[in-house]
This record gives C-alpha cells, sequence and structure tokens, in this order.
C-alpha cells in the first residue's frame, strides 16, 4: 500500500481527521475568554420565578441569541406567549432561542437543549459572595447560574466556536434550542416542541441535555431521572381564625387532622404507606444491583456534605437506589400554618400541606393521583372529623429513562475516556427534568443527559459554582462528543 492511498484510507475512516490536540489547545488559551463571557451572563439576573426581573430575564435571551449568531450560527427567536398572573394580568414569556449549525445530509445531526434561568438568589440568604458576580476563588467560579445551567450551555457555544475558529468542519450538525422558564415549569416550551416536532426537529437525530451533575469526582453519564406529582391537601374548619384559648378543645381544629393524614404517608424507616405505590416499581436486576456497586460513591463525604449523622440506608447499593429509582414522599410545607417568628395562640380556618411523590418508571402520575387522593380521603374519613378535605394534583411529571447501552452512551464512554482517561459512571438522577420525557414522547428522538457540573456545585443553593477545571475540561469533553457521535454507523 502507497504513502497516499493509506493517507486516503485514514481521512475516509476518520482516524486521523479528528484533530483534538488542535482543538483543546485552543480551548486552553481561551480559557480567560471563556470565563469573562460566563461573568457577563451571571451578571444578568435572569429569574424566571419574579416577574420584576422579566426584562432581565429577555435580556439574557437576546444575549443567548446573539452569542450564537456570532459564532455564525441561524438563530431565530421563537414566540412562546404569555404568562397569566395571579392578578389576573399577563406577562410576556421568554423567547426561545434557537440555532443550527451545518445542514450536511450525511452527518448525524445533534440538538443541544438548555436554559438560561436561575433560581432566586440574595446576598443575605447566606452567600460569601454576591450571587450575580462571578467570583473565583481557589478555581472555583461562584454565582447564581454557574452551574445551572449557563456554564454548560456557555460550554456548547465554545464547543462549535472551537471548531469555527480553527475553521475545522463539525463532525455533526448542530441544533441549538435554549430556554428562559425551566426553573418554573418551561412555560410554553412543550407547544412549541408539538408544533415544532416535523420541522426543526424532523433532521435531528440525538438530544443532549447537560443540565445534571456527576455523582461524585468521576465524571459520569446520566440516564434516567425520576418524575415528580406535587400535591396540595387542604383541610378547610370554622370560618375564621380562632383564639385557642376560647376555642381549644371544643373544636376539631385543621390542622390537627392535617398532621394526621400527613403522619400516614410515609413511615418513620421510609416505607411509602399508599396502596399501590411501592408495588408498581420495578424489581432492581442483578445486573443494575452489579452497575450500582461499581459506582463511585462515598456514604461517609455524602453525610458529612449534607451535615447528618445518619443515613436511611446504611449501604451504597441501598442507597442509590432510593435516590434515583424509588418512590419518595417528601413533605414541603404546610401553608396557612403560622410560621413567624414569637408566639401566635391561633387556630388556622384553613391549612395546606404540600408534598410531592418523586415517581420512578412504570409509575403514571394520573394514578398516581387516584391512589393519593382515594388514599388520603379514606385515613380522614376514619378521623370523623366535620371538616372537609381536599387534594389536588398540581404537577404531574413523568420519569425518563434511556438504554445506556445505546450508542449515544457508548459515544460518552469513549469521549470520557478521551478527556479524563478514566470510565464514566453510568447514574440516575433522583431529582426531575421533565422536559427530556417530552422529547422523548414528542419527537421519538434519542436522548442522553451528559453533564458536565460537580456533584458539590451547590445547585438551587447558596453559594452555587463551577470548577474552572470542569467548565473548561467539560467544553473539551463535548468536542470529543460530537466527534464521537459522528461515527455512530447510519443505517
Amino acid at each position: 500500500m502507497n504513502s497516499i492511498t493509506l493517507v486516503c484510507l485514514l481521512l475516509c475512516t476518520g482516524v486521523s481527521s479528528f484533530r483534538f490536540e488542535e482543538l483543546t489547545q485552543y480551548v486552553n488559551s481561551h480559557e480567560e475568554e471563556f470565563i469573562e463571557t460566563l461573568r457577563q451572563w451571571i451578571a444578568v439576573e435572569s429569574d424566571s420565578s419574579d416577574v420584576t426581573k422579566r426584562s432581565d430575564l429577555h435580556r439574557m435571551m437576546d444575549m443567548t441569541a446573539e452569542k450564537l449568531r456570532l459564532v455564525g450560527g441561524s438563530v431565530e427567536m421563537v414566540d412562546v406567549g404569555t404568562q397569566a398572573l395571579p392578578n389576573g394580568s399577563s406577562i410576556a414569556l421568554p423567547k426561545v432561542v434557537t440555532a443550527r449549525f451545518g445542514e450536511d445530509p450525511s452527518k448525524r445531526t445533534v440538538c443541544v437543549y438548555g436554559h438560561v434561568d436561575v433560581q432566586p438568589a440574595k446576598k443575605e440568604d447566606g452567600w460569601a459572595t454576591d450571587p450575580y458576580e462571578l467570583t473565583d476563588i481557589d478555581g472555583n467560579l461562584y454565582g447564581r447560574g454557574a452551574s445551572d445551567n449557563k456554564a454548560p450551555v456557555l460550554a456548547w457555544i465554545h464547543t462549535v466556536e472551537v471548531y469555527k475558529a480553527l475553521n475545522i468542519d463539525l463532525p455533526v450538525n448542530v441544533k441549538f434550542i435554549i430556554e428562559g422558564m425551566e426553573e418554573t415549569g418551561s412555560n410554553g416550551l412543550d407547544d412549541m416542541i408539538v408544533a415544532q416536532k416535523d420541522s426543526f426537529f424532523s433532521d435531528v437525530d440525538y438530544i443532549i441535555i447537560s443540565d445534571c451533575v456527576w455523582l461524585s469526582r468521576r465524571p459520569a453519564l446520566t440516564y434516567g431521572t425520576r418524575g415528580n406529582c406535587y400535591f396540595f391537601a387542604k383541610v378547610e374548619g370554622p370560618k375564621k381564625d380562632l383564639h385557642s384559648g376560647v376555642y381549644g378543645g371544643t373544636v376539631m381544629e385543621p390542622m390537627t387532622d392535617l398532621i394526621g393524614i400527613l403522619d400516614k404517608l410515609i413511615s418513620p424507616s421510609g416505607k411509602i404507606l399508599i396502596p399501590g405505590v411501592r408495588e408498581a416499581v420495578a424489581h432492581l436486576s442483578d445486573e443494575e444491583w452489579k452497575m450500582y456497586q461499581d459506582i463511585e460513591f462515598d456514604l461517609e463525604s455524602y453525610k458529612s456534605e449534607i451535615g447528618l449523622s445518619q443515613l436511611m440506608y446504611s449501604n451504597k447499593v441501598d442507597l442509590l437506589a432510593h435516590r434515583w429509582r424509588h418512590p419518595t414522599v417528601s413533605i414541603h410545607g404546610i401553608e396557612g400554618a403560622f410560621s413567624s417568628p414569637g408566639t401566635k395562640t391561633v387556630i388556622p380556618a384553613k391549612v395546606i400541606a404540600k408534598f410531592s411523590i418523586r415517581q420512578v418508571p412504570n409509575m403514571d402520575p394520573a394514578v398516581v393521583e387516584k391512589q393519593v387522593t382515594d388514599y388520603l380521603h379514606s385515613v380522614f374519613a376514619k378521623r370523623k372529623s366535620p371538616n372537609k378535605l381536599n387534594v389536588t394534583m398540581v404537577i404531574g411529571a413523568k420519569p425518563w429513562l434511556a438504554d445506556p447501552k445505546h450508542p449515544l452512551y457508548e459515544a460518552g464512554k469513549a469521549a470520557v475516556k478521551r478527556v479524563f482517561a478514566v470510565e464514566p459512571d453510568l447514574i440516575r438522577e433522583g431529582g426531575t427534568i421533565p422536559i427530556a420525557r417530552t422529547f422523548q414522547d414528542v419527537t421519538g428522538k434519542s436522548i442522553i443527559m451528559l453533564p458536565i457540573g460537580g456533584f458539590d456545585d451547590g445547585l438551587h443553593s447558596q453559594n452555587e459554582k463551577i470548577s474552572r477545571y470542569n467548565y473548561m475540561e467539560g467544553t473539551k469533553l463535548f468536542i470529543a462528543y460530537l466527534h464521537e457521535v459522528s461515527q455512530i454507523k447510519k443505517y
């Protein structure tokens, strides 16, 4: 075989065409520039829960669109309607940003999803730094939205930017869909996905979500999330609040009734007491047990991180299984109860408990709603109280589960090994990312969650951060991943 033939063979098979070292060197040399862009994005208070910050949110979407245009994308800002406010008025939802890079029909097409809205944050909440001023401390970049989800979104944009800057063809066509309402339920996005199923998504092969974190210091690929059924249980009694000294001992108190039925949801050992819920959970197979056993996870570090001396389960497999693949009942609060500092001897006339059930595959929100409603009414009836109970489910987000043996995950393993020189953990998330299930159900496309956030990034908490290491190496991971996806054969 002569040298010309060998070179042609190498190029045609893609062996020598991936200029990984050159691409990653560009990332290294532009680290401060990439961090400065993140700094500008963190400075925007894109809190989707606060309508008084809606102008900031619109500005954040404009900045996202402009960044994608600067990189050379074909960008659109899609109007997804308005949001109804409690006072009866409405306000414009932030537009969803879409972008396209490449239209080569011979290549795979991936769609990257992300969001640029954030959870609320104030310095007085307990932050050590200004949450909207990116602060570098010992290689950690602190700021609201740093890990959830602005740095991962930027890392994906930087990925395309690096290929473009070096005049290297993208190995796959890349599309983006970036929203600004994820933290409050992705208002308007589901309808947009349905509307664009046969247009924007028609040529998409795979969808990538990087809105999650590693479990430990080892990189991870995420193949499942739990769903969430969120309930309000309202108990109403007298027509107004009562003085406990005057009326205590003469009335059946709504708060007592409410606490009584809440106590019947879950046992002290964590066993869900609602008939039918536990029975729906899929059996833990030997293969899955082995997968959990091999995951890097330290119980002592986990306890230390959350500040507890004892956990619900004492071994790794049981703990991870109940965090990821078993349903959980959590009681979040009681509206109408006295919760201010000081004392107040009141009997509330109406109290509303807020609780949720994280659900897993084989559980259906409509079924869970009926199980919970019927059960609580049967428990309440046994109290023989004259008060009234009303149970409503206000969120019914389904779980999502992918096949970790899919070529997307094999590509992920190869990319992680190339960048980090280790095998990734295959993990599931205990939380809920409803859009994953929407993408799956509406588009029928295969999905992977490819996180770059650290296990200690503090998503939704005080002092949220992403490390320089994860931000930069995460960008390199995305660069490598696009190449690995391009190697998946088309049939």
